[in-house]
């Protein structure tokens, strides 16, 4: 199934970005975490919407999977700002997500 691998990166992704987020409320400086726990939330929903669509036959999903990608882009770009182990875990499921839509797009 062509799906399959995308399907598997945006499992992984929603898992880590939901994670993450919950985890920089434990943080300190809660005020510091804030552009990442909305960055993380965005991203979780983003690809649970693919990750629904994807497992229906619909063909045009080339635009979603672009946000998609975009998306976790952007998220793994937060993400990798701080030194947490919950955050740079979750930019690595961000970036191992949009080379997952790259394969899938290409």
């Amino acid at each position: 199934m062509r799906n399959e691998k995308l399907i598997k990166a945006l499992g992984n992704c929603i898992n880590h970005c939901n994670y993450c987020a919950d985890a920089c409320l434990d943080e300190d400086n809660v005020k510091m975490m804030k552009d990442c726990i909305r960055t993380d939330k965005v991203c979780a929903e983003v690809c649970s919407a693919l990750n629904q669509v994807l497992a229906t036959n619909y063909k045009d999903v080339k635009g979603l999977v672009e946000y998609c990608k975009k998306v976790c882009q952007a998220c793994a770009d937060e993400c990798s700002q701080h030194e947490h182990q919950h955050c740079q875990d979750c930019a690595k499921a961000c970036k191992e997500c949009v080379s997952a839509c790259e394969a899938f797009l290409a």
